[in-house]
């Protein structure tokens, strides 16, 4: 059994690396979210006076006060995609994730240096819907 840096656990057979269903549906939903990425129609095209942007992101359970999850991503305005899609941090969550896209989108077009949204999980954990909420904070700065 090798484990690797992202926490897959995969099995060798005759030589070959086998992965878990588990870690090879992970892996297509990276693979996935990468083309979707590559797709996109890049940030600058779409607001050219963008200087920077800054994510604060925190992520819960419904009904939790606190975040389980929260992060700042600093956004690298000059390589990344007009695509702001965050998979949801519980692991057991199928199909699941938070699409940010039209809120940000929306925020960066109005020119505004500070917004905010949150967003619900549709994915499924188990026989229940997973219903974790993504919120965010954006700021934003532009060219004069």
């Amino acid at each position: 059994m090798a484990r690797f840096a992202f926490g897959a656990t995969c099995a060798t057979v005759g030589g070959l690396i086998v992965m878990n269903r588990r870690n090879k549906d992970a892996a297509n939903r990276f693979a996935e979210r990468r083309r979707r990425e590559d797709e996109a129609p890049r940030l600058t095209a779409e607001i050219p006076k963008l200087e920077s942007l800054r994510l604060d992101v925190e992520e819960r359970r419904p009904g939790v006060v606190s975040a389980e999850v929260s992060h700042i991503r600093r956004v690298v305005v000059a390589h990344a995609p007009a695509l702001f899609e965050v998979p949801c941090s519980d692991p057991s969550c199928q199909d699941g994730g938070h699409d940010l896209t039209n809120a940000i989108m929306r925020g960066l077009r109005n020119s505004d240096t500070r917004f905010e949204g949150e967003d619900v999980c549709l994915g499924q954990v188990g026989n229940a819907s997973c219903e974790r909420v993504l919120r965010f904070v954006a700021t934003a700065t532009y060219h004069a």
